[in-house]
């Protein structure tokens, strides 16, 4: 994969799946805008990629303010005249578990808030550089539980299902404007998130396991491997799909 002197910028890429991702754009030479709500992860990941001779930013953004997703782009055109890629990857899970009718309307506001609304903003604005410069490639985090029912899990299943929709919405809207805009759909991968179901119960990560045909739960390494091939001219016929990573979950 060829993307060296790529301008990418990834949100929520202080620590997962976007940490992985930016260190692995790192590798491949890209320059880097490691964005994420805490500037203090994101300065520690963009350090690694530096000492590791690769180039990289650190800029904080809460993705829920439209302002701050404005300002953040604002100052990468500046400074680096060009938005290539953008890695839509900041998203939260709900505080608890619940079925819908107990499901908490802190969690539904908060969620829907980052994961939704926040990839809206950061889609709307990247789409419009884009378009001003005459290309782009939009690359969201959606989940599984995007694609399938997922039970006490509502308001984290709406915002996923809303990150596949946006994409094919928008990938129809712009393939001719030579914007390709496509999304990755994670099974039970190694994060913060996964971390949060496993505490439930001692044996939950058994339990879990026993639903994935492979066995074994995924890394965050082998998403960031299809966000960088969807992000570059290995896959330039591929837009407004979702490329699902479960292990075979889903079967």
């Amino acid at each position: 994969m060829n993307l060296k002197d790529k301008v990418v910028v990834i949100t929520g890429a202080g620590s997962g799946i976007g940490a992985a991702t930016a260190k692995l754009f790192g590798a491949h030479k890209a320059i880097v805008i490691v964005s994420d709500i805490n500037l203090e992860r994101a300065e520690n990941v963009a350090g690694e990629i530096r000492n590791d001779g690769g180039r990289a930013l650190a800029l904080a953004t809460d993705v829920t303010q439209f302002e701050q997703v404005k300002e953040l782009l604002q100052k990468v055109i500046e400074k680096y005249s060009s938005l290539d890629v953008m890695v839509n990857n900041a998203g939260i899970g709900g505080k608890k578990q619940a079925k819908t009718a107990d499901h908490s309307l802190d969690d539904w506001h908060n969620v829907i808030a980052v994961n939704q609304t926040g990839v809206f903003y950061c889609m709307k604005l990247a789409i419009q550089h884009m378009l001003k410069q005459g290309y782009g490639n939009i690359v969201n985090v959606a989940s599984l539980a995007g694609l399938k029912a997922s039970g006490n899990n509502l308001s984290y299943s709406a915002s996923k299902f809303a990150v596949v929709g946006m994409t094919k919405s928008a990938a129809l809207e712009y393939g001719r404007k030579k914007i390709r805009i496509n999304a990755v759909c994670p099974g039970f991968t190694h994060s913060a998130l996964l971390e949060q179901l496993l505490a439930v119960s001692p044996d939950m990560g058994d339990k879990l396991k026993r639903m994935i045909p492979m066995g074994r739960f995924g890394e965050a390494e082998e998403i960031a491997e299809a966000i960088c091939w969807l992000a570059s001219e290995n896959s330039k016929f591929i837009t407004g799909q979702t490329i699902t990573l479960d292990g075979g979950t889903s079967l």
